[in-house]
C-alpha cells in the first residue's frame, strides 16, 4: 500500500507568558521580569528561522496549507517580530496564497494594541483566549485578565480588521453551574465570532492543579448536563460543531486544526513544538524540539535541536490515525485511512467490527466515523486500536 502525501501545515510555538496558568500542561513559561523584550525577540525569530530552514528541505516541496502560531502568548510579541517572522517563513517555504494564518492572543496587558500590526503582518485569523465572562470563575483558574478586557480585546480585534475570530471557552470551572456556562456561552455568541473552541477544563499532570486540585468541580452529571445544553445553544445559533471541542460558522472551520485531526503533515518549529512528516519513500516520523527556551535557541547554533526524533511503526500509526479522525464529527473516508498511514485497511477491520457492534462507531463501510455515542465515550473507542 502506498503513502499520499498530505497536505502541509506549519505550526510555531511562542512558549512566554506573562503567568503561567494552574490547569495548562503546555509548553509555556513565565516571561522574566528583568528580561529584554526586543532582544529576546530578535533573538528568538532567528532560530525560529534557522529551525524553519532545516524543515523546510524536509517537505518535499509542498505548499504550507495553513500556519498556527500559539503558546503560550504569542501576542507578547511585537508586530515588528511577527511581521520578520512571517517574512522569513515567505521567504524559506512556498506559502499558499490564500493560507490560513492564525494566532493566539490573551486579552488584557498591551497585546491588544499590537493587533493592528498583525493583520498587516498577514495574520487573518486571531484566536483569543478568553476562557469566561466571569471574573470570579477567570479568578478561580487563574487567568489575569477580566471581563471587560475580554470583550476589549474581541472588540480592539475586529476594529484591526480581523473577520476570522475564535473565542476559547472552558466549561466545567470551579464552582460553576449550568445557567453560568451558559451565561459564558451567550455572551460569546453576542460578539458573533466566527468559530467558538468550547472544551472542558480537565485536571492534567503535571500542573500546579494537578498538586492542589480546585474545590467544588462540577460532577460528571453536571458537566454532562452543561455540555449537552451548550451543544444545542450553538447549535440554534449557526454555530455547527465539527470536532468534539470545535464549532464553526459556515465555512469557518479553523483549517490548520482540520488538517491535524485528518493525520495530516505539519512542521513544527520553537521550543517544544512537535512535527509529523511523511517523507516520499513512505515513512512518517515525529520531531521533537528542545523544551527549555534558553536551550532551543543555544541549540540552533550548536546544531542539535531536536529532542527526539521516531519513525512511527504500524501500530502507532493505527492509534494515532484513529485519535485524531474519530474527533471528528464527520470522520473521514475509509480510503484516508491508506492514503495516509500506508497500511491496508484490511489489518483493521476485526477491531473495525467489535467497534461497529458496540455503537461506537457508524455502519457505513466507506467511512470512519465515531457515533455520538462513540465520541462521548471516546477513550473506551480507542482502546479498541490500540
Amino acid at each position: 500500500m502506498n503513502l499520499t502525501l498530505p497536505p502541509l501545515s506549519l505550526y510555531i510555538h511562542i512558549p512566554w507568558c506573562v503567568k503561567k496558568c494552574p490547569y495548562c500542561d503546555f509548553n509555556s513559561h513565565a516571561l522574566p521580569v528583568d528580561i529584554d523584550a526586543e532582544s529576546n525577540e530578535v533573538a528568538y525569530i532567528e532560530a525560529l528561522l534557522q529551525d524553519l530552514s532545516i524543515e523546510a528541505v524536509l517537505s518535499d516541496g509542498r505548499e504550507i496549507e495553513s500556519i498556527f502560531i500559539g503558546g503560550g502568548t504569542p501576542s507578547l510579541f511585537s508586530a515588528t517580530a511577527i511581521t520578520r517572522l512571517l517574512d522569513g517563513v515567505r521567504t524559506l517555504t512556498q506559502l499558499k496564497p490564500q493560507a490560513e494564518i492564525t494566532l493566539e492572543a490573551n486579552p488584557g496587558a498591551a497585546d491588544a494594541a499590537f493587533f493592528t500590526g498583525y493583520r498587516q503582518a498577514g495574520v487573518n485569523r486571531l484566536s483569543i483566549g478568553v476562557q469566561s465572562f466571569n471574573d470570579e470563575h477567570l479568578h478561580s483558574i487563574g487567568r489575569i485578565h477580566s471581563a471587560q478586557q475580554a470583550l476589549d480585546a474581541f472588540k480592539l480585534a475586529a476594529e484591526a480588521g480581523f473577520h476570522n475570530i475564535n473565542l476559547d471557552l472552558m466549561y466545567g470551572l470551579p464552582g460553576q453551574s449550568v445557567s453560568r456556562a451558559m451565561d459564558d456561552l451567550k455572551q460569546a455568541i453576542a460578539l458573533k465570532p466566527q468559530h467558538l473552541s468550547w472544551y472542558q477544563l480537565t485536571i492534567e499532570p503535571n500542573t500546579l492543579f494537578s498538586s492542589q486540585p480546585p474545590a467544588s468541580l462540577p460532577s460528571h452529571e453536571k458537566l454532562a448536563e452543561i455540555s449537552d445544553a451548550g451543544i444545542a445553544l450553538l447549535e440554534e445559533h449557526g454555530f455547527k460543531q465539527y470536532e468534539i471541542s470545535a464549532f464553526a460558522t459556515e465555512e469557518h472551520q479553523c483549517r490548520h486544526n482540520v488538517n491535524y485531526w485528518q493525520f495530516g503533515d505539519y512542521i513544527g518549529i520553537g521550543a517544544g513544538a512537535h512535527g509529523k512528516l511523511t517523507s516520499p519513500d513512505g515513512h512518517i516520523s515525529r520531531r521533537r524540539k528542545q523544551r527549555s527556551p534558553a536551550a532551543y535557541v543555544e541549540s540552533i547554533h550548536s546544531g542539535d535541536v531536536l529532542s527526539s526524533e521516531n519513525r512511527l511503526q504500524d501500530e502507532d500509526l493505527v492509534l494515532e490515525f484513529m485519535m485524531n479522525v474519530l474527533r471528528l464529527n464527520h470522520g473521514v473516508s475509509a480510503a484516508t485511512f491508506e492514503q495516509r498511514t500506508g497500511l491496508s485497511l484490511q489489518a483493521i477491520q476485526p477491531r473495525l467490527l467489535h467497534a461497529r457492534r458496540a455503537g461506537l462507531m457508524e455502519q457505513n463501510p466507506e467511512v470512519l466515523r465515531a457515533t455520538e455515542h462513540g465520541r462521548r465515550f471516546l477513550n473506551n473507542l480507542l482502546m479498541m486500536f490500540s
